[in-house]
């Protein structure tokens, strides 16, 4: 996944990102509808399809474009050059997953919002994938049907009238009352024809009634069988063919509730070993489990966390070390973390430290007293990587995301706008010395005027946040989530310079 720098062996040049497509912009001015904001956003392991999930309960499909314009053999022959293609989608269709609820016995309200979305395998044609609200998740499968047509009958219809009131007794909206004398022939359609093909999704499953707290995490098994389901304090496993059982595997659940210290943040399989799954927590911690060592799994087989250094503690520190997301690279040698303030990439081999730390938010340090008073310090941000490893990306405010090199030596770090022009807007991180602590109460006091200022001087905008991004599982290309709108973006390599050659 990394591969290290030696010799001959120079690190990949940093990509070029360009804008590729847009769904759902908003035109100015245009006042965006709470249900519209997409909170889940998902690539296929194939990368032909894309779904997205938003706060309405509505989980909308795409499917990929590029390739698929029906050329000509003999037009393709006479090309001597491939042509250069970067994943293009199309809107495919789209349903309603989630309705809201309310719980009689908690009195407590259900959000339709769709928390996240996830593919499962295809079959014979037919689209699976996985979604789930604060309770409940649901198995859905959306297949194109044909809706057919008569065209043609077995008697004509001329000779039907010789009989008096047959021909509108056998019609469409006939009741079927015999005649007198009956019938002369029976009346049969004989050539049935394809009208037109709809996409018809179908709920197959429901999953429910397993869960105290909010789910936070859903993740495919790569047996193709089973999926886990995480809220705060417990992991569940399901067959996805049975809905009323589910098993317990992780209850870190205190005796006394005041005794809790930390709670489940995300949970996700190994992409390929199916005894194996990771889960991330409030205090900053990694903790992967192999389920074929018992059945409820409370002690981990690894743990990952790096400790803190002497004298760095402050009233913030375990706030914005949570994990608010964690993914295995698709080498299943690595997992990618997000933390408030940074990205982390850990070996699994190496416990003790990352192999590679990247600075999302530190110019945000000196900010964390109104970040805190405003609740965006508690903002879940995700993180993905590249199909090759040898990228990770996450998002910021003000719809800004980061790209960020993984091979050992390189220093691509790239910042963009999650708009038409993606690198209209370039926030650095600030050089100059970090603030101390008794600074941080004075721009305390000072209120929310500079709220809208960087460390940098830059603008920075809080209630405008890229939390949700995905990385095409093949192909250098991102979707991002920027409000109600689904931007896309591809790069390419830029060429190496003299020094790299």
């Amino acid at each position: 996944m990394i591969p290290p720098v030696n010799g001959d062996l120079a690190f990949p040049p940093p990509l070029e990102w360009k804008f590729s497509q847009v769904f759902g912009e908003r035109t100015a001015g245009e006042e965006v509808q709470e249900v519209d904001i997409i909170s889940a956003i998902e690539f296929d392991k194939s990368g032909e399809h894309l779904a997205t999930g938003d706060r309405g309960g509505r989980v909308v499909l795409f499917e990929r474009t590029d390739g698929k314009d029906f050329t000509f053999r003999k037009d393709l022959e006479k090309m001597d050059y491939p042509i250069a293609r970067h994943p293009e989608f199309r809107y495919k269709t789209e349903f309603q997953s989630h309705e809201p609820e309310f719980d009689y016995l908690k009195s407590l309200e259900i959000e339709e919002k769709i928390n996240k979305v996830r593919w499962c395998q295809t079959a014979n044609g037919a689209l699976f994938l996985l979604s789930t609200n604060d309770k409940t998740v649901k198995y859905w499968k959306v297949q194109e049907k044909k809706v057919k047509k008569v065209a043609d009958m077995n008697l004509d219809s001329s000779a039907s009238v010789a009989n008096g009131r047959l021909a509108d007794q056998i019609g469409a909206g006939s009741d079927f009352v015999f005649p007198p004398g009956g019938f002369p022939s029976l009346h049969l359609p004989v050539v049935i024809v394809g009208h037109e093909t709809n996409l018809v999704p179908r709920c197959r499953r429901v999953y429910a009634h397993a869960h105290d707290y909010h789910i936070n995490s859903i993740s495919n098994n790569s047996d193709g069988e089973t999926f886990i389901s995480a809220d705060d304090l417990r992991i569940n496993l399901w067959n996805l063919e049975i809905s009323n059982q589910s098993f317990n595997i992780v209850d870190v659940k205190p005796v006394n509730m005041e005794d809790l210290t930390e709670v489940i943040t995300s949970a996700e399989f190994h992409p390929t070993h199916c005894n194996t799954l990771a889960y991330s927590s409030s205090k900053g911690t990694i903790r992967l489990i192999d389920m074929r060592q018992s059945a409820l799994c409370d002690a981990h087989a690894k743990i990952f966390e790096e400790h803190e250094t002497a004298g760095s503690r402050s009233f913030f520190t375990e706030i914005i070390a949570s994990i608010s997301d964690i993914k295995f690279g698709k080498d299943g040698r690595h997992i990618l973390s997000r933390d408030y303030m940074t990205l982390k990439l850990w070996d699994l081999n190496m416990e003790a430290s990352p192999v590679a730390t990247f600075q999302v938010h530190e110019h945000l340090r000196p900010k964390l007293c109104d970040l805190y008073e405003n609740d965006s310090i508690f903002d879940k941000f995700e993180c993905c990587l590249s199909g090759d490893g040898l990228r990770v990306a996450t998002g910021s405010y003000s719809n800004l995301f980061r790209v960020f090199g993984c091979v050992p030596g390189s220093n691509e770090a790239t910042t963009l706008e999650a708009s038409k022009n993606p690198i209209r807007r370039q926030a650095q991180t600030p050089s100059r010395p970090l603030r101390s602590l008794t600074s941080l109460t004075r721009s305390r006091r000072r209120g929310a005027d500079n709220m809208g200022m960087e460390a940098n001087g830059g603008g920075h905008d809080f209630s405008t946040k890229l939390l949700h991004l995905a990385w095409h599982p093949t192909s250098n290309a991102l979707a991002c989530a920027a409000a109600n709108s689904l931007y896309m973006y591809y790069a390419e390599d830029q060429p190496q310079s003299e020094h790299q050659k």
